[in-house]
């Protein structure tokens, strides 16, 4: 009985030694990866560009440009608004005659993604310098490409790929550096109404238009004759050609009475 107690005793040891193994190796063997971000400063550019409503048809727009050039915005979503003295206006409520700004600010920033990727685990099979296999976590092997003048660390010393040996617990870390850059629009429309009339100056009278009086009907005038009217008569005319005639003969009665 002793002896089988004792035996049992050796081999509950043995198993409880084995399972401590097997823990220290798996948890000897893992990858890590960690990602950061860093930030640059970023640069703004910021675009201004002014026009005066030309046109308002449907969902297209006609804007004249400061510089004088004409430019035709086609199918205008309705989301699209223009601030105006404070108020939220749509493409419908544009008018022509409307001063339009809008302000295109480009905001560009650099930055920088670090992965540091750092591996442990229990060199199964090597080959210096381009790979080597190592068994991870999970029991299982997985090949990795050695970099140009990458280190190992093996019991707090540094190594290169020659000095790993099969069966040794190394660890090692791999940094990349991959450069970016961040852009992001922002867009703002503002507009202000046209301009009233100009008032005219004090001293300058005012016109008021007022209507004409409506003229009234006069009677038509009467036509023109056209024959003039018989106010004369021809016995006057006669009379005094006979009187004449007797004239002339008493005259030459006298002429001859003489001789």
């Amino acid at each position: 009985m002793n002896s089988k107690a004792g035996w049992a005793r050796v081999w509950a040891v043995f198993g409880v030694g084995a399972l401590s193994l097997a823990f220290a190796v798996s948890m000897s063997a893992q990858v890590k990866t960690e990602t950061t971000e860093t930030r640059g400063e970023a640069v703004h550019e910021v675009t201004v560009e002014q026009g005066e409503v030309v046109l308002v048809k449907g969902n297209d727009l006609v804007i004249k440009m400061q510089d004088g050039t004409i430019r035709h915005f086609a199918n205008v979503p309705e989301s699209v608004r223009v601030t105006v003295d404070g108020q939220q206006l749509g493409i419908h409520d544009l008018k022509p005659g409307m001063k339009l700004q809008r302000t295109l600010t480009v905001i560009t920033t650099p930055k920088t993604i670090t992965t540091v990727q750092t591996v442990t685990g229990k060199v199964w099979h090597i080959n210096p310098p381009n790979s080597v296999i190592l068994t991870l976590q999970d029991g299982t092997n997985q090949k990795f490409n050695i970099p140009k003048g990458q280190k190992f660390t093996v019991d707090g010393q540094e190594t290169d790929a020659w000095g790993l040996k099969k069966g040794m617990n190394v660890s090692a870390t791999k940094i990349v550096e991959v450069p970016e850059t961040e852009v992001e629009h922002q867009r703002q429309i503002t507009g202000s109404m046209p301009p009233p009339p100009p008032t005219p100056p004090a001293d300058q009278p005012i016109l008021i238009a007022s209507a004409a009086p409506e003229a009234t009907l006069a009677a038509p005038a009467p036509a023109a004759p056209t024959e003039l009217p018989k106010t004369g008569s021809p016995i006057p005319l006669i009379g005094l050609l006979g009187g004449l005639a007797l004239f002339c003969s008493f005259a030459l009665r006298v002429i001859r009475s003489a001789f």
